[in-house]
């Protein structure tokens, strides 16, 4: 008698973990076409064979929990062709990880987070980042690319959460659309170069959020780094003042030879380290507003 219970929790409890995946495949999330374009031709890639199709690009996706990637091709005769890349991200924090790593415009009202610009469309939403893009823009087009990402948007039914980090980030002279969340020591090298080795221990186990200030003297940045726990974050702190700011082993801040000041501290399992601070004041300022918002947070 007890069977037909166990049954239906274990139903809801399999859809709460699996959630979208576990009901809707990846290629029923895009549309078969719109205004007049067809798909013509699919494929589906996973962690091993993303190579095949992105090439020198696929490093980058696989920083981050990459789970699948789903392609499909658009064609309308005398138009240009259009493609989309569904990819899988496995989660909210991934899939706005790799959308905030090249994002350079401003919102569009699409998924959860978006951008347009010369017939590339790139957006997210739940546990998915979708990259549309044209061979050529025109006014036809442009709406083609708009429509189908409006209707990939639709067809993902849950929403994801941004990474708990960036509930960190002060808000103060902050250039909007500038954070970005990785994990890796080469996304940081190639978002802000800090040294050639990888002296802040990344890897695939921290969370990074890097953020960018607008000041009247230059730009900022603030990066963010949550390692599994409080040992790990120590050590690399020591590794980077030994190696990056020797000068600030004690205080964990000082003034480069560039006349700019760097500051950082560990808090627990949170590193923060302030670059390119145009005074030793505002560089206290931020570390002061971030432990601000991570007591707040603990609370």
């Amino acid at each position: 008698m007890r069977w037909p219970c166990l049954l239906v929790i274990w139903c809801g409890l399999l859809c709460a973990a699996g959630g979208e995946a576990a009901q809707v495949r990846i290629q029923d999330l895009v549309p078969r076409g719109v205004r007049g374009w067809r798909g013509t031709d699919d494929h589906t890639y996973d962690r091993k064979t993303i190579y095949d199709y992105l090439d020198g690009g696929a490093e980058v996706y696989l920083q981050y929990d990459f789970r699948g990637l789903f392609a499909r091709r658009f064609t309308r005769e005398k138009q240009p062709a259009i493609t989309i890349d569904l990819f899988d991200m496995g989660s909210g924090p991934e899939a706005y990880g790799i959308f905030s790593v090249e994002r350079e415009g401003n919102n569009i009202g699409i998924g959860q987070g978006s951008e347009y610009a010369a017939g590339l469309l790139r957006f997210w939403k739940g546990r998915y980042f979708v990259a549309i893009t044209a061979e050529r823009e025109t006014p036809e087009v442009k709406r083609a690319v708009l429509e189908l990402g409006k209707g990939i948007a639709a067809a993902i039914k849950t929403t994801g959460t941004e990474p708990a980090l960036i509930s960190l980030v002060p808000s103060k002279g902050l250039v909007p659309n500038s954070i970005r969340y990785f994990h890796q020591h080469s996304v940081l090298s190639y978002l802000y170069f800090v040294a050639r080795q990888n002296i802040l221990r990344l890897d695939g186990r921290t969370q990074v959020v890097l953020a960018i200030y607008r000041l009247v003297k230059g730009n900022s940045y603030l990066l963010l780094i949550v390692y599994p726990n409080d040992k790990l974050a120590n050590g690399a702190l020591a590794s980077f003042l030994s190696a990056y700011l020797p000068e600030g082993r004690k205080t964990g801040i000082a003034r480069t030879t560039k006349g700019k000041w760097v500051a950082a501290r560990a808090q627990g399992k949170l590193l923060t380290v302030v670059f390119d601070s145009p005074t030793k004041q505002w560089a206290k300022q931020m570390m002061t507003m971030v432990g601000q918002k991570e007591r707040q947070r603990k609370r």
